[in-house]
């Protein structure tokens, strides 16, 4: 019976909000929660970006480790064979891609510019995914930009020349968010039954429907008997009004009429690492949880008027569709009000000592203790805000990797920063 899985794609989509940023250890550190949450894949950055280069191939090693495991890491490119080649020569040891071209008609008039027709659109399409292939990608999706506004004929025809390029899945992108929820089931449909590969959803949120539209296109593929693919964010970050609620998604399969039961979720998603999760995404974004955000806001659980009060006291099914200790809230928050040694980019051995006691975290001599402090001083320079006790933990456990992602060293052609 065929599923419905979780891309993730916040460490790709979610850091092209505008006006915010995440720093390569926060990255990370995401990757972590999403692979014990139970997440298929995380789209973990561009690989042809070369900031990104260290941060991916320390997460890579990661994977090696185990540590990040079962989660993919997967990269986001353009369909091209240039970037395909830079890809693998920046990061040798990478496993899964998304390929990415337009395929609408306001895109290919309007953005290539006569640099691209239809035709051609597939052939650098399909010859970008026989490159990565011959390269050593294990499993590839090609995604379809502007899905939503391509004519259904010819997106079919581009879907099925990826499918015989070699492509695993075929990422659907509502790139605009244009799309209701009748008509992405009827196209999805129509492209599932022609092509008979598992399909990625990708919406965006502009016109408040994303959740529902993306739920309902992974409904239409399994209703035709092809795995879904639902690409997520957490908190809903993203482009313009974001992407679909990576909890929001989850709710609404396990709880939703006409979906609860009917509809098979990843059996390893775990809830319960939501709220934590969560939390975290809020702090690294520098973005608060709104008060409403469906399982994680501060008033999803909250009753005040008398007649609902007195009903969810009595019963908690009578004003609640799930409890609040599935996505792991309910343990009380301690904030320390007396005195706090906390560490940063000046702190001392004494503080810094002080502060990993608390965390049980004992080092061996001093010649350690010094080398963590020394990178817990980077990290705070590098974050641009106090680290957490995942951050600090992270840092003490993986001092290597943490030095990689941290490492970044600007692309100097000659001439580029002279006038």
């Amino acid at each position: 019976m065929p599923k419905i899985y979780l891309i993730d794609v916040t460490n790709r989509d979610g850091v092209q909000t505008s006006r915010i940023c995440l720093s390569k250890l926060q990255k990370t550190i995401l990757n972590l929660y999403l692979n014990q949450l139970g997440v298929f894949q995380s789209e973990f950055g561009f690989p042809t970006t070369h900031h990104e280069t260290n941060y991916l191939n320390a997460n890579l090693e990661l994977a090696e480790m185990n540590v990040l495991s079962p989660i993919r890491l997967g990269g986001w490119i353009r369909a091209i064979e240039e970037d395909v080649q830079e890809t693998f020569k920046s990061c040798p040891k990478i496993r899964h891609l998304n390929l990415s071209m337009s395929t609408s008609e306001q895109m290919i008039r309007h953005k290539f510019k006569g640099k691209l027709d239809h035709a051609s659109v597939i052939k650098e399409m399909a010859d970008a995914v026989k490159t990565a292939r011959q390269s050593g990608a294990e499993s590839i999706g090609v995604n379809a930009e502007d899905a939503s506004r391509t004519e259904i004929d010819y997106l079919i025809s581009f879907a099925q020349a990826a499918k015989e390029a070699g492509a695993d899945r075929f990422r659907y992108c509502d790139t605009l968010g244009y799309d209701s929820p009748f008509t992405i089931y009827e196209r999805i449909k129509k492209l599932a039954e022609a092509i008979h590969l598992p399909i990625e959803l990708h919406c965006h949120n502009d016109l408040g429907m994303v959740v529902a539209n993306s739920v309902e296109g992974a409904r239409a593929a399994n209703d035709v008997g092809v795995d879904a693919y639902i690409n997520t964010c957490v908190n809903g970050m993203g482009e313009r009004a974001g992407n679909e609620d990576l909890v929001a998604v989850i709710l609404a399969i396990r709880y939703g009429s006409g979906l609860q039961g009917q509809y098979i979720l990843d059996e390893r998603i775990d809830l319960k690492k939501a709220w934590r999760l969560c939390k975290y995404a809020s702090y690294a974004f520098g973005i608060p949880i709104p008060i409403n955000q469906p399982g994680i806001g501060s008033n999803a659980f909250a009753h005040e008027s008398g007649i609902h009060a007195d009903g969810a006291l009595k019963d908690r099914r009578n004003y609640e569709l799930y409890d609040f200790e599935e996505l792991g809230r309910g343990e009380p928050d301690v904030i320390e009000t007396g005195r706090q040694i906390t560490v940063g980019e000046y702190s001392g051995i004494k503080g810094f000592r002080n502060v990993y006691e608390k965390l049980e975290i004992e080092f061996k001599d001093e010649s350690e203790a010094a080398r963590i402090l020394e990178l817990a001083r980077y990290a705070n320079v590098h974050n641009q805000k106090p680290l957490v006790e995942e951050e600090l933990k992270f840092i003490a456990q993986y001092p290597e990797i943490a030095q990689k992602i941290m490492t970044m060293t600007p692309l100097c052609r000659k001439g580029y920063y002279h006038r």
